[in-house]
């Protein structure tokens, strides 16, 4: 049975110049930032990859997953904002992605989310609560259907269930050409493999061709309370598709927030980590 659908639009009281001066917040990019000083960081073996991690915070632990071709540096704004609000937080970097090593093997949802429980049980963690952006999300939700033991609540991010939920001018949007563009700088200085960002690319795109495919009979599956969120100007997944997602997920919240697209923890991170912890707590 659908679960009760609630649609939330956080507005938050802005000190910066007005949209008008600046040009549209979600048509921006800003800066990548960095981490903060974590109280833990390392390399983990999973799977035949070395798998980066790092912790800041102590509290309830959550989990925060990056996007496609992204790394962990992207939470870099909102881990500070967690770990007030009392979170032990965790980020790590996919495989192949910022400082984790990569293998030969096909990338697939389901293999980078045993990589995930890999280094939960590594770092002897038997329930977290996840945040997943884009490729993040869709793990999660891999991980909520086939693992709900390991999740207390799911917030996925812009996310989707099939190719078929990615607009299909994302190609020529300019915010996700200048992303894409970015992450080929950022992988040549965090990577191990510094100089295969385009083998490295090619293997992701195949995946995104063909992957998710969630049906809607295992997404009604879902017991882990969710969180399906997304900014209203996103320029990657389509609105109906990540509406799609809410009326499907038993009892999961739609949380669209308005001022930000597809990189809303860079735009708005003040904006983006409130709906996680209202979610959250």
């Amino acid at each position: 049975m659908v679960g009760v659908l609630c649609l939330l639009l956080l507005t938050l009281p802005r000190t910066a110049a007005p949209a008008s001066a600046l040009g549209e917040p979600w048509q921006k990019l800003p800066a990548t930032p960095t981490l903060p000083s974590a109280v833990k960081r390392g390399e983990v073996p999973v799977n035949g990859i070395r798998m980066f991690y790092a912790i800041s915070g102590r509290g309830a632990p959550i989990l925060l997953l990056h996007g496609g071709l992204a790394n962990s540096n992207y939470w870099g704004n909102v881990i500070p904002i967690l770990v007030r609000n009392h979170f032990k937080v965790i980020v790590a970097d996919s495989r192949g992605h910022g400082r984790s090593t990569r293998s030969a093997e096909p990338y697939s949802y389901e293999l980078m989310a045993s990589d995930v429980l890999a280094l939960l049980n590594y770092l002897k963690l038997t329930k977290v609560d996840l945040v997943g952006w884009s490729d993040g999300g869709i793990i999660g939700l891999v991980i909520a259907m086939q693992h709900p033991e390991r999740l207390r609540r799911l917030f996925a991010y812009g996310a989707n269930s099939a190719p078929s939920g990615v607009r299909p001018d994302i190609d020529s949007n300019p915010t996700f050409t200048n992303y894409v563009q970015r992450t080929r700088k950022e992988y040549s200085e965090l990577s191990p493999t510094p100089g295969d960002y385009d083998k490295f690319l090619a293997q992701i795109q195949a995946m995104w061709a063909q992957q998710p495919n969630f049906a809607a009979a295992q997404l009604q599956r879902i017991t882990v309370p969710t969180a399906i969120a997304d900014g209203a100007h996103d320029e990657a997944i389509k609105r109906e598709h990540t509406e799609y997602l809410a009326r499907t997920i038993p009892a999961a919240t739609l949380i669209i927030l308005p001022d930000v697209s597809h990189f809303g923890m860079l735009q708005n991170p003040q904006e983006f980590s409130t709906a996680v912890i209202n979610f959250m707590k």
